[in-house]
């Protein structure tokens, strides 16, 4: 997105878009792990935008340059919102978003293998290049669990101004 700077001139802006779906302390505690590392003072000249998976549009895909997904996994899957949110844009933003950066974060009570399956296919199909290594947790999130998490954001976010 272009910004102005000090001399008058338009720079590029790159927008990093959070898509999440946070209805535990366990995925607040890595989500805002994730929005940490994604704002760090370390990496300048990135806009970090925060949409919960039910609100996410097609439009908000459109105008960001990489993706940071965060869901729980329920019952095998992942949440009914965020397979929403990938219903409503996979066709609009088929074409337009082919090669853009992204990365994932996945919590569960047990099991996450449903989740990182369905979120996996559905973003090669987007054609979508996972840019760090994802971040899955059973349980409690340790202090390595939200350490990861810090990391994919910054990750992420660093491969937009790279």
């Amino acid at each position: 997105m272009p910004g102005a700077s000090a001399g008058g001139t338009l720079q590029f802006v790159p927008t990093l878009l959070i898509v999440h779906h946070t209805p535990s302390p366990n995925l607040q505690a890595m989500f805002e792990a994730v929005v940490s590392g994604a704002t760090t003072d370390e990496i300048e000249g990135v806009d970090v935008v925060r949409r919960a998976a039910l609100a996410a549009t097609a439009s908000d895909v459109l105008e960001a340059d990489g993706y940071l997904l965060g869901t729980t996994a329920n019952l095998g899957y992942m949440s009914g919102a965020l397979k929403h949110f990938f219903d409503q844009i996979y066709y609009p933003c088929l074409d337009s978003t082919r090669g853009r950066p992204f990365g994932y974060y996945v919590h569960g009570g047990s099991d996450v293998a449903g989740t990182v399956r369905g979120i996996e296919s559905i973003t090669t199909g987007l054609g979508w290049e996972q840019a760090a290594e994802k971040v899955t947790v059973t349980g409690e999130p340790d202090k390595s669990a939200l350490e990861a998490c810090w990391e994919l954001g910054a990750t992420v976010a660093a491969t937009l101004i790279a």
